[in-house]
């Protein structure tokens, strides 16, 4: 899941190495297999009448973002884990002129250069979906930020929005976006037209250097999501056929240009309107996991499957949800090679925000609630991120009289060894 990219943090030392496997603080994955994820509660930086949080990881810690409501004000804001717990909140930007959407959420990642960048969604235009990307950046920990720019230039008032930020390799900003231009705006829905998936890129210095499609037919709504291999970036997006097929695709950067998008697995889910669920992605090195949700047969299901190519090929889907799901994935990728999903579970009419272990052999670890949420679009996107042998979870609580709340928790990863 950015979502947002995840810049996986290294460890500090390898132990050893042994029948060619290397040692990396982790027991086999056959014995954490079934272990369960225990999390812990802690305090949450983000104020009252909070929500849309976000994760992002960088080799100096885990950053969250959220978004605070004053009437019709929408504030921008972020936090940075240490050691002692969430740091005080800062601001990015705010306004009374943003869309402000449960699923299309803002962002904020750290360079490798130190520097902040974040994005954030603002109308531009009275139609229901005219709003643009905007992208704002800080040199000095957030204290200040840049004036606001877009990396789509096109002038028309249509959506631009559901992006994922990451470093690109070699320094600089990247990012996907899903983009609108083709579409003819309306006033109660995303119009007609083809939506398309688009990339960009800044230099060190935030000039633009690129602006490119990656594919010119995708599901209107459904978040995309991006990460980097040692082979380059990859794009994860729910692809849209002539025969509304919305089945999940990834695209691979390569010698300055997008493959063709290629679908994960066949699942053949036919769905004449967008379901809003997106796929997450994780990677290290040329291993990469990928999380989707499908609903073939009407049951809502949550697969995962891993790639060994950098994203080239899958393997089989492995099941995540136990009886039902609203979908919303995570994951992220071990240093073992297996992973760690999180999703809603809903069974006997309940929401629970859950998470598990799985190898890439299949094996699946005993599932660990992290939190009782509602089930409506208010809970938003529930996100996972990790630092080291430590888990990190955000998700959104609808409080006394409906009002939204922002909660993380940690959690350590199962098997480590302490460093």
């Amino acid at each position: 899941m950015f979502h947002p990219t995840r810049t996986l943090g290294l460890l500090a030392a390898m132990v050893g190495v042994s029948a060619g496997v290397v040692n990396l603080g982790l027991t086999t994955t056959a014995a954490v297999a079934t272990r369960a994820i225990e999390a812990v509660p802690l305090a949450s930086p983000a104020g009252p009448n909070s929500a849309q949080p976000q994760l992002s990881v960088s080799d100096r810690g885990v950053l969250l973002s959220w978004i605070e409501r004053r009437g019709p004000t929408a504030t921008l804001r972020f936090s940075e884990l240490a050691s002692s717990g969430w740091s005080a909140p800062r601001d990015i930007a705010s306004g009374d002129d943003w869309f402000v959407n449960w699923a299309d959420v803002p962002s904020v990642i750290r360079l490798d250069n130190g520097h902040l960048a974040a994005h954030w969604l603002q109308k531009s235009g009275s139609d229901t979906y005219a709003y643009d990307v905007r992208l704002s950046y800080s040199t000095d920990d957030g204290r200040t930020w840049a004036p606001s720019f877009t990396p789509h230039h096109d002038g028309t008032r249509t959506e631009h929005g559901f992006a994922s930020l990451f470093q690109m390799p070699g320094g600089g900003l990247g990012l996907v976006w899903l983009d609108g231009r083709a579409m003819q705006a309306s006033h109660d829905g995303h119009g007609k037209g083809a939506m398309t998936v688009r990339f960009a890129t800044f230099d060190t210095a935030w000039k633009q250097t690129s602006e490119m499609p990656i594919d010119l037919r995708v599901c209107e709504c459904c978040p995309t999501a991006a990460a980097v291999t040692a082979d380059g970036p990859i794009a994860a997006y729910r692809d849209r056929s002539d025969a509304e097929v919305r089945d999940i695709y990834v695209s691979r950067f390569e010698n300055g240009r997008w493959t063709p998008g290629a679908p994960v697995h066949a699942d053949n889910w036919v769905i004449p309107a967008c379901p809003v669920n997106g796929p997450a992605l994780s990677a290290r090195g040329r291993d990469v996991v990928l999380a989707w949700f499908t609903a073939k047969g009407d049951q809502g299901q949550a697969y995962l499957a891993f790639s060994k190519d950098a994203g080239r090929s899958f393997g089989a889907p492995i099941r995540v949800d136990d009886a039902g799901t609203l979908g919303r994935v995570d994951v992220d990728l071990l240093p073992d090679g297996s992973a760690v999903a999180t999703w809603i579970e809903f069974a006997d009419q309940r929401a629970q925000f859950r998470t598990r272990r799985i190898t890439s052999s299949g094996e699946r670890g005993e599932a660990s609630l992290v939190a009782g949420i509602a089930g409506s679009r208010s809970s938003g996107y529930p996100r996972l991120a990790r630092r080291g042998d430590t888990f990190v979870f955000a998700w959104t609580e609808s409080g006394e009289g409906g009002a939204l709340q922002v909660r993380t928790a940690t959690a350590a990863v199962p098997g480590t060894t302490s460093r």
